[in-house]
C-alpha cells in the first residue's frame, strides 16, 4: 500500500470511528434525524406518519396514538406538520412530540407493556367503537402514585400527541406513575367521560398488577379532557359507570369553559391562555371564585399572549406550569397517601 492509499484508509477508519461513538451516546430526545431513527428505533421530526404507524414498538395500537379515529391520514407527512391534525391545538412542538413517543418506543423496546385495554373483549364487541379505547402507561417508581391524563380535542378527536404523552413523560421523570387515555372521540362529553371513569376503575383494580400505588391518585385534563376530569372529581367514578372507587386527590384543568362544581371539589390546579376565544377565561375564573368560596384549595394561572391549546407552553409564558401542577398534586396527596415521587 502506498503512502496515499495508507492516508485514505487512515482518515476513512477516523470518520467511521468518529460515527460510531456518537451513535453510541445520549439518545436524544425527538431530536436524531432519519439515520439515527432507523438506527435506534426512535422517530425523528422527518419522519413520517408511515414510520409511525408502522413502527414494529406501536403494534396493534399505532392508529390510537393519532388523533382522529375518522379519517385516513397522509403517510407522507412529516412530524413536522403534526400539527396540522389537531386544528384546536396551538404551539405543537413536533420535538417534544417526538420525545413522549420515543419514551413509548425505549419502553416496549425495554420489554414494558405501554398499552392497556380496560373494556373486556366482550364489552368491545358489545360496543364496537370502545375498541378505540386504551390506556397509555408511562411508569415511574413502582408504589408511586399515578395521575390519568385526558386530552382534549373538542371531543372530535384525542390530542395525546401534544397535551397526553409530554404530559405524562413529565409526571413519570418526577417518580410518578401516568396513563394517558384514548376516549371515543365523536360521542360526545357523556361517552368520553364514561371511558375515563371505566379507565380509572381498572387502574384501581389492576393497581397490584401495574404497580401503582391506589392513593393519592389525580386526574389531569385539557379543553375537552378537563370536561372530564373535572365531571369525575365533582361526582365520581360511579356516576359515570365506573366503580364506586374514591375520587381524585386533586384535579389539573387546562384551558376549558366547564363550569359545573359539587359541594365538595378535589383541590384543583387551572391553567388558561388570556386570550383564549374557544374557552374564554372568565368562564374558569367564576369557576374558581366558587371553589375558593366553598373552601376548596385551588390555584389558578393565567398566561400572557396565549389563546387555546397551548399544551406544554414550550417557548411561550406558560413554559414549565407543568412542574408547578406536579407540586401542587405533591402537597394535597401527602395528608392522604404519605407517598411520593422522586422530586429531585
Amino acid at each position: 500500500m502506498n503512502l496515499t492509499a495508507l492516508t485514505v484508509f487512515v482518515l476513512v477508519l477516523v470518520v467511521n470511528v468518529s460515527s460510531g461513538r456518537s451513535q453510541a451516546g445520549t439518545p436524544s430526545r425527538g431530536r436524531n434525524t432519519n439515520v439515527n431513527a432507523a438506527q435506534s428505533g426512535h422517530l425523528g421530526v422527518q419522519n413520517t406518519i408511515g414510520d409511525l404507524l408502522r413502527h414494529p414498538a406501536f403494534t396493534g395500537f399505532a392508529r390510537l396514538i393519532l388523533p382522529w379515529d375518522d379519517r385516513a391520514y397522509d403517510e407522507q407527512m412529516r412530524l413536522t406538520s403534526i400539527g396540522s391534525l389537531l386544528p384546536y391545538h396551538t404551539h405543537v412542538d413536533p420535538e417534544t412530540v417526538t420525545g413522549g413517543l420515543n419514551r413509548m418506543i425505549d419502553d416496549a423496546t425495554g420489554g414494558r407493556t405501554v398499552f392497556y385495554r380496560f373494556y373486556s373483549e366482550a364489552q368491545r364487541q358489545e360496543q364496537p367503537a370502545r375498541s378505540q379505547t386504551g390506556l397509555f402507561f408511562f411508569r415511574g417508581r413502582p408504589g408511586a402514585p399515578f395521575a390519568v391524563i385526558s386530552p382534549g380535542g373538542g371531543f372530535s378527536y384525542v390530542g395525546s400527541v401534544h397535551e397526553g404523552f409530554p404530559y405524562a413523560e413529565a409526571i413519570s421523570r418526577k417518580g410518578y406513575n401516568a396513563f394517558v387515555l384514548k376516549y371515543r372521540a365523536g360521542l360526545g362529553g357523556t361517552a368520553a367521560t364514561q371511558d375515563l371513569a371505566v379507565a380509572v376503575s381498572y387502574i384501581l383494580e389492576n393497581a397490584a398488577t401495574l404497580g401503582v400505588g391506589t392513593n393519592g391518585y389525580s386526574l389531569w385534563g385539557s379543553s375537552a379532557g378537563a370536561r372530564m376530569a373535572a365531571a369525575i372529581g365533582s361526582h365520581g367514578a360511579a356516576n359515570y359507570g365506573g366503580r364506586a372507587v374514591p375520587k381524585p386527590s386533586t384535579v389539573v384543568m387546562a384551558y376549558t369553559a366547564h363550569s359545573d362544581y359539587a359541594a365538595v371539589e378535589p383541590p384543583t390546579f387551572v391553567v388558561v391562555g388570556e386570550e383564549d376565544g374557544i374557552a374564554p377565561p372568565a368562564a374558569m375564573e367564576r369557576r374558581v371564585e366558587a371553589l375558593r368560596k366553598s373552601g376548596t384549595r385551588v390555584e389558578f394561572h393565567k398566561f400572557k399572549r396565549l389563546g387555546h391549546g397551548f399544551g406544554l407552553g414550550i417557548g411561550t409564558s406558560a413554559e414549565g406550569w407543568i412542574l408547578e401542577a406536579i407540586r401542587f398534586w405533591q402537597a394535597s396527596m401527602l395528608p392522604r397517601s404519605g407517598g411520593r415521587g422522586d422530586d429531585q
